[in-house]
């Protein structure tokens, strides 16, 4: 975060938050990461004197796939989503087991084959080499992000490390517009 200050990128407050296996939805078992953030976390921020009127959510993997859900269900709240190697699927047969409860949860919380949430910018961000490259395709026909990168990488954190800077400058920007 400081090399992206440093680089010009507006100053805004990082937090991050372990999500578990939940895949960012309510379960089931009564697993609820989405409420962490918006019922718990959000809170907190505000009273810390933090601005939460307007928020940006970045994650890789499984939670790359919970920055674009948190965006496609609360575009008033989420001003931009940047996802890098997005863990989706295309059907509910084709998902890791445990990602979702049932057929219908996994149809409730679908990304792929849905349009942009109105008003939230996106990034999406895959290696050529990950598993989760040809979804990540075409989530990017699907929400016509603003910006994206399908180029050589891995399902690595060094290839998420490689991305980081250009994702911070994008929800950086995307928040101080908002502001």
């Amino acid at each position: 975060m400081p090399a992206a200050i440093g680089a010009g990128v507006a100053p805004f407050a990082l937090v991050t938050v372990d999500g578990g296996e939940t895949y960012w939805h309510r379960r089931a078992t009564g697993d609820d990461p989405e409420a962490m953030i918006l019922d718990e976390i959000r809170p907190r921020l505000a009273a810390a004197g933090l601005r939460t009127v307007r928020l940006a959510a970045l994650g890789w993997s499984m939670g790359g796939y919970g920055a674009l859900l948190l965006a496609r269900r609360h575009p008033d709240l989420v001003v931009a989503a940047a996802a890098s190697s997005p863990a989706m699927w295309r059907s509910y047969g084709a998902s890791a087991p445990g990602a979702f409860d049932s057929a219908a949860d996994f149809a409730a919380h679908r990304i792929l084959g849905t349009a942009p949430a109105p008003g939230v910018a996106y990034r999406i961000d895959c290696g050529d080499a990950d598993p989760f490259a040809a979804v990540s395709r075409q989530a990017v026909a699907d929400l016509r992000p603003q910006e994206h990168s399908l180029g050589p990488g891995g399902h690595t954190p060094a290839y998420w490390r490689s991305v980081a800077p250009a994702q911070l400058a994008f929800v950086g920007a995307a928040l101080h517009r908002s502001a």
